[in-house]
């Protein structure tokens, strides 16, 4: 009998310093407890999974990056530093020769031939301009025109009764460009 007990006795300890092997090796690894094994190999697949979903977005709008749409981006952008410069010649050079954007009013209608008179008249006195715009969305039509639309934040000083006066804007608003050669032309919107 203590013969019995004797083989007994070793495996129980052994048994014992299992079971205190097995928890320590739990302390030393908290993450186990959290997260089974499975969740902890797994995560890296699926932050990698969820990251290949994702859209990247050119800086600043919320239009997704490719080559088409940065292109439109430049060219949009020439027509933003040319609206805080205030270069005339390049906003006619930027505007179709078949311009047109239809008012509340029939008289208030805008061809380039008034676009032209409103830029070297009213648009030459202003001054300070702070033109800001965020890009939304992009679309390309099955007419081949693109429209760009946009929030902008305005901000100019013009001749006033007794000084100059500021004045703030903020708006929606829509380019139509339609395709010339490489680059485009803004036949809306302006």
């Amino acid at each position: 009998m203590l013969a019995a007990m004797l083989t007994v006795l070793p495996s129980t300890d052994r048994a014992e310093r299992l079971r205190n092997a097995e928890a320590s090796r739990d302390v030393s690894r908290p993450m186990r407890k959290l997260f089974p094994r499975w969740a902890v190999r797994l995560a890296p697949l699926l932050l990698v999974a969820l990251t290949a979903c994702t859209k990247t977005f050119i800086p600043n709008t919320d239009v997704e990056d490719n080559n088409v749409n940065r292109k439109v981006i430049t060219f949009c952008e020439q027509y933003r530093h040319a609206v805080e410069e205030k270069n005339i010649g390049q906003l006619l050079k930027l505007a179709s020769p078949a311009y047109h954007k239809r008012g509340f009013a029939s008289d208030d209608d805008v061809d380039y031939a008034s676009l032209k008179e409103f830029l070297t008249t009213t648009f030459q006195s202003t001054d300070g301009i702070r033109y800001e715009i965020r890009y939304r969305k992009i679309t390309f039509t099955e007419s081949e025109h693109v429209y760009v639309d946009y929030t902008y934040a305005a901000s100019y000083k013009i001749p006033g009764v007794k000084k100059e006066e500021w004045r703030h804007a903020v708006a929606d608003n829509r380019l139509d460009l339609v395709p010339e050669g490489e680059t485009y032309k803004i036949i809306a919107g302006m």
